[in-house]
């Protein structure tokens, strides 16, 4: 049986070819920005590989209807169109911003891939229970404020407007109702309204 994460891993796990053959096409083998963007986007892309098989989002799991076949597929070629305009733009990243993109990706696959592990280890051992402590305690999100730090990364590298329009909309349709949805199932619990007064729900409240 197909499912949601087949598609979504099958794609991630591509990323780092494709991106190769971007710059072999457009004869941009020598551009040091198209090897930033591809050290960056092609390891997340085999960490992602690497995380669904070891702790993988339950959500994932579900079949793949024909519908949401077309959304993923759609939804994750638009991602690869940061490389293909850098690519065909011809323009090289300022030294700052190469070395702004590294830093913040970096930080954000610490946050996305750290609060996943640490969500996944809460369920198996304290099911049950809301999780409210480490990475989750000044965010209700902080896996999607990592994704948020790790795309915003892939875009600037792009040099172009269009990749932060996509991930915008990304961000509308998909990341906000997601989290508007699990804080409906988490207020379940007793203590979440404590818990919702001193987080925030993708950005850390801090004070």
């Amino acid at each position: 049986m197909l499912r949601e994460r087949h598609v979504i891993d099958t794609f991630k796990g591509l990323t780092a070819p494709f991106v190769l053959g971007v710059m072999a096409a457009t004869g941009r083998t020598a551009s040091p920005s198209l090897w930033v963007y591809l050290a960056i986007h092609g390891i997340y892309g085999v960490l992602w590989v690497m995380k669904s098989r070891v702790f993988g989002d339950k959500n994932w799991e579900r079949p793949c209807t024909p519908k949401r076949f077309v959304m993923l597929v759609g939804g994750l070629l638009a991602y690869w169109a940061a490389p293909v305009l850098l690519a065909t733009s011809g323009r090289e990243a300022p030294p700052a911003l190469l070395g702004f993109a590294v830093a913040l990706f970096g930080f954000g696959v610490f946050l996305h891939f750290a609060s996943d592990m640490q969500k996944h280890l809460w369920i198996e051992l304290r099911r049950g229970h809301l999780l409210h402590t480490g990475l989750w305690s000044r965010t209700r999100n902080p896996n999607y404020l990592g994704e948020l730090c790790i795309y915003t990364s892939f875009a600037s590298l792009s040099l172009h407007w269009l990749p932060f329009v996509f991930f915008g909309s990304v961000i509308a349709v998909e990341w906000i109702p997601n989290m508007l949805r699990k804080d409906k199932s988490l207020s379940r619990y007793p203590e979440f309204a404590a818990y919702a007064q001193r987080s925030g729900l993708l950005f850390p409240r801090l004070f």
